[in-house]
């Protein structure tokens, strides 16, 4: 258990570091540089290096650290909470700022700024994390910093079945932010949490269920295994088409390139009134055949 202390000792440095460097670039950057740029490279590094720290555990902690997957899991669970609550609106995923992007919420500039800060989070959050084990602090660490040059692929399966598992799990997670959008923070972040957990648990063995290209280039495109192209197709290509997909099943079109709707036939929002029969010595008649049947007598 000394190594799991360990770890838990990283995780919380992990977000206190990262809240404390929020809670400064709030205070001294421009509005706009805050939120687009200095939110978008924390909540990424503080993603990475949780990401990479709990990628060991999974690998080595069951059988060099006696870990059950009811614990690991458990743990995921967690740290996906903290992440929700401490990310003060940022995305740290390349997906969700190419849906606001489509959606007309964030303008070309601010999704790219976004996007670079991404990448830069999770390249520094990997640097930082491989100095941390190179201290050799558990036996899991010296483990880890002697197997990390010769790291395994996360993608062990066909590289259409990854691709294909990659794209539904987002796909699903889209649909669940673009529902919970306008409700309460705590629904959204539990209901993140649950759905993420989920797919840790069912692609995980298989594809490591990333759902962020950032995340997946920062953690496995260096190792061997596979070609970048085949990277690319699992974790690039698989989650941007899946945010397409659920964009498109739940506005029915992209407001950023099209306005009509391509899926869905839009109804009137305006009722024409019809006449009602009204009683006459004729017999019933509507309004307008009333008034054409009285003429000058």
């Amino acid at each position: 258990m000394a190594s799991l202390n360990v770890s838990l000792c990283f995780f919380l440095a992990t977000f206190a570091l990262c809240q404390a460097s929020r809670r400064a670039a709030k205070a001294l950057l421009p509005g706009g540089a805050y939120a687009h740029f200095a939110r978008e490279a924390a909540g990424a590094a503080q993603l990475g290096a949780c990401c990479l720290e709990m990628r060991m555990l999974v690998e080595l902690g069951p059988w060099a650290g006696g870990f059950g997957p009811d614990l690991l899991l458990t743990l995921v669970f967690l740290l996906l909470l903290v992440h929700g609550a401490t990310l003060d609106g940022a995305s740290a995923n390349p997906t969700v700022s190419l849906q606001r992007f489509l959606l007309a919420e964030a303008s070309l500039p601010c999704t790219l700024l976004e996007l670079a800060a991404q990448a830069l989070g999770v390249q520094a959050a990997g640097a930082l994390t491989r100095l941390y084990w190179a201290w050799g602090l558990s036996d899991l660490h010296v483990l880890q910093s002697l197997m990390d040059p010769h790291c395994s692929s996360a993608l062990r399966t066909a590289v259409p079945h990854g691709a294909l598992l990659e794209g539904s799990c987002t796909f699903l997670l889209h649909l669940v932010l673009l529902r919970l959008q306008g409700s309460l923070a705590v629904h959204r972040v539990l209901a993140v949490a649950l759905l993420l957990t989920a797919a840790a648990c069912t692609a995980g063995p298989l594809t490591s269920a990333f759902l962020n290209p950032a995340l997946a280039a920062s953690v496995t495109f260096r190792c061997s295994g596979h070609s970048l192209l085949e990277y690319v197709q699992v974790y690039w290509l698989g989650p941007v088409t899946g945010m397409l997909l659920a964009v498109l099943l739940y506005h029915g079109r992209l407001p950023r390139l099209f306005q009509r709707n391509l899926l869905y036939s839009q109804k009137s929002k305006y009722r024409v009134p019809r006449g009602r029969p009204v009683p006459g010595p004729g017999g019933s008649q509507t309004p307008e055949e009333g008034s054409r049947g009285r003429g000058p007598r």
